[in-house]
């Protein structure tokens, strides 16, 4: 699934990133592979703690090191290999040629400065604008980002914003200097449904308008079926499965994405409609991860699945999968 295409951005390839604590060695990704297409959003979806955030914070090196601690694995993005960059290189692309939209705006945006200065700075970094040049763009943004009376705004600080104004502000630094990839870690997840909905058709918009390729990270599958391309499903740090948006929620393969699916409520109002939870615990990621991650909360367990763990099978229709059962027929993959 790793593969280069003529139009991917971005590829991930092998990456293994792990914690070191005090209760020992956090096996957070184990491996992942994926490319990012040119304009295409990819939502990465999963219960908290299969390690998506890791993943992509692991690209641009955003996590404190130590304790964490990139093993392996290559990001290609534009002919550099990111994770070999130093941090005066890394600098250069994090916020220009790869936006970051983070969970919280509240604690991403600084409390102290304006929001028009917070607009301008990577303007004035990495685009060398004058003072002028890039407040005329600031501007120009949070229209972009459906903020009225915007030049007064550029004035007033984060806490003068409501939650789903601030998270347009984030949006609005996170294009600031047209990047080619937009990274975004749940940033509806604080809001509620009704500003949610609003920022989700702002993304669709946006996305049509600047053609970028995005990479958006949930928990909520509903969310992914309305705005993604395709999906990839994380657990225990891997990848489980891979399908495009309407394959994946049509022709769910792995159980996990089966059990997350079955969390959703239904709309009949019948005994479809009432919330399932899946039984059991995440797995301890402290062990190292030599067995399906997911077999001790799995249904179809057998034992080759508590002794080695699945690689990611092609199936058909650009469908991806690690699993020994084969959901489709009810027996082991032969």
């Amino acid at each position: 699934m790793g593969t280069a295409s003529v139009e991917s951005v971005l590829e991930v390839n092998d990456l293994k990133t792990v914690f070191h604590t005090q209760d020992g060695t956090v096996h957070a990704v184990n491996g992942v592979s994926f490319a990012l297409n040119a304009g295409e959003l990819l939502a990465v979806v999963g219960e908290s703690g299969s390690g998506k955030s890791v993943t992509m914070m692991s690209l641009l090196q955003l996590l404190p090191s130590p304790p964490a601690d990139i093993v392996s694995g290559t990001v290609d993005f534009g002919g550099a290999n990111l994770l070999e960059l130093t941090p005066a290189e890394i600098r250069q692309f994090r916020g220009a040629r790869i936006g970051f939209i983070f969970q919280d705006p509240m604690t991403s945006l600084n409390p102290v400065f304006t929001v028009g200065f917070q607009i301008m700075e990577p303007l004035r970094e990495h685009m060398g604008m004058s003072k002028r040049a890039a407040r005329d763009r600031a501007i120009e943004l949070l229209e972009l980002v459906g903020i009225p009376s915007a030049s007064e705004r550029l004035n007033d600080y984060p806490h003068q914003f409501s939650g789903g104004m601030r998270q347009r502000v984030m949006i609005a630094i996170a294009l600031a200097c047209d990047p080619q990839v937009l990274i975004a870690d749940e940033p509806t997840t604080a809001l509620d449904v009704t500003v949610q909905a609003q920022i989700l058709e702002l993304i669709r918009d946006l996305r049509q308008k600047l053609g970028m390729g995005i990479i958006w990270i949930t928990h909520d599958l509903g969310v992914a079926a309305g705005i993604a391309d395709r999906v990839i499903v994380m657990y225990g740090g891997f990848i489980v499965e891979h399908a495009p948006v309407d394959e994946l929620f049509h022709n769910p393969r792995h159980p996990y994405t089966m059990a997350l699916l079955h969390t959703l409520p239904g709309h009949d109002g019948g005994e479809a409609s009432r919330l399932r939870s899946i039984g059991g615990q995440p797995p301890d990621l402290i062990q190292p991860p030599l067995s399906c991650p997911f077999a001790p909360r799995c249904a179809h367990a057998f034992e080759r699945c508590g002794r080695e763990n699945p690689p990611l099978r092609a199936l058909r229709d650009a469908h991806d999968v690690a699993c020994w059962w084969d959901t489709d027929k009810g027996e082991e993959w032969s």
